[in-house]
């Protein structure tokens, strides 16, 4: 039962992933009203003509790879540091929606627990 829970979730994580990194290259869905600080933050972004391009393509791998249950292990790494940056970024920046931002980190920590017999090999030498 547990792994079912799991894999529905991650199926829905990667939905969430690939969605976001999508939308960074197709812009089909609207952004929400930004406070003037996040405007700054965005433009620093923009600035920055790579960053978008790169945590887009790091959504999708990621994402698609977290939803196939025999790649979840590699998918639950790659898809980490983007995850923990859209929780730190909530948790500084926007406080509301640290929600969302909490329950993907969770997810994303369950999948690497579960999978943690595969990271043994790596860590042990």
């Amino acid at each position: 039962m547990k792994n079912k829970i799991l894999t529905v979730l991650c199926i829905l994580f990667g939905l969430m992933m690939v969605n976001s990194g999508l939308n960074k290259f197709l812009n089909y869905m609207p952004m929400p009203e930004m406070s003037e600080e996040m405007m700054q933050i965005m433009g620093g972004f923009m600035a920055i003509k790579w960053i978008f391009p790169l945590v887009a393509i790091v959504e999708i791998i990621g994402g698609v790879l977290i939803a196939i249950p025999k790649k979840r292990a590699l998918g639950a790494i790659i898809i980490l540091p983007v995850i923990i940056g859209i929780f730190i970024h909530h948790l500084v920046h926007d406080i509301a929606g640290i929600a969302i931002a909490l329950i993907l980190l969770a997810i994303n920590i369950w999948a690497i627990i579960d999978n943690w017999n595969k990271y043994k090999p790596i860590i042990e030498n």
